[in-house]
């Protein structure tokens, strides 16, 4: 048994380092690609105003990749202090609950972001399933796929409640309801559509089938809480 998995063990390895090298490879050919934008917004960014960095997805986009050190820092700490204090599966909880925050807000930020008629338009509504889904585009069904995968993600991942398809559709597509509904009250001049609902949802569903093998189950419920230590055997009388 030791022989075959000793056996097993170097096919592991390389598969890791070839999925490691794919994953370098394709941010490494999407920062090739989206190099020029970003670095019309940099000069914006880099002076710290919000004209011409915040309020363009450009800018945003920037803005994430800059911070992703810093996100990462996070995790390390929130990690170690969950080790110190023996938590189990403390890396896995950490990275979760950082990829949620790090990978939804600057999408959301973008889709609240108000179009050139905000305040003075009134509020559009589109109720019609897949009416608005051709004119979205490829651009724009791969965004509104995107704003919700961080969360369908690594919900499952920090919270066992969530660890379900029909859950995360649900969380999924009542998160795209609030927001719809925000563009709507807000005047943001955006359609508030059921087609950009769907996608939203579905965009989650299909990040939380990519994470599935990484799963929280209900067995593993109490491992964010610290072990308690073990009580000590009493001594033998006489």
């Amino acid at each position: 048994m030791n022989h075959n998995a000793s056996l097993s063990a170097p096919p592991r390895r390389t598969r890791g380092i070839v999925l490691l090298g794919l994953a370098i490879l394709g941010v490494a050919s999407a920062a090739f690609v989206v190099r020029r934008p970003l670095m019309m917004a940099a000069p914006m960014c880099m002076a710290g105003r919000w004209h011409g960095c915040f309020d363009t997805f450009n800018g945003v986009v920037l803005m994430t990749l800059v911070t992703l050190p810093l996100a990462a820092l996070v995790v390390w700490a929130l990690a170690r202090r969950r080790r110190a204090a023996g938590v189990t599966a403390a890396w896995r909880m950490s990275l979760a609950e950082v990829g949620m925050v790090h990978g939804t807000v600057p999408f959301l930020w973008m889709t609240m972001m108000p179009g050139a008629g905000a305040g003075t338009v009134p509020g559009r509504v589109s109720l019609v399933p897949l009416r608005d889904l051709l004119t979205m585009g490829p651009l724009g069904i791969a965004g509104n796929l995107l704003i919700f995968a961080a969360l369908g993600f690594f919900a499952p991942m920090r919270f066992a409640a969530s660890a379900s398809l029909p859950r995360i559709l649900v969380l999924g597509a009542g998160c795209s309801v609030l927001v719809e509904t925000a563009q709507y009250v807000l005047r943001l001049d955006r359609v508030s559509s059921v087609d950009d609902v769907l996608v939203n949802a579905a965009g989650a569903v299909l990040a939380a089938l990519a994470s599935r093998r990484w799963w929280r189950t209900t067995a593993e419920a109490p491992s964010d809480r610290p072990r308690p230590a073990e009580a000590p055997a009493p001594a033998p009388a006489g």
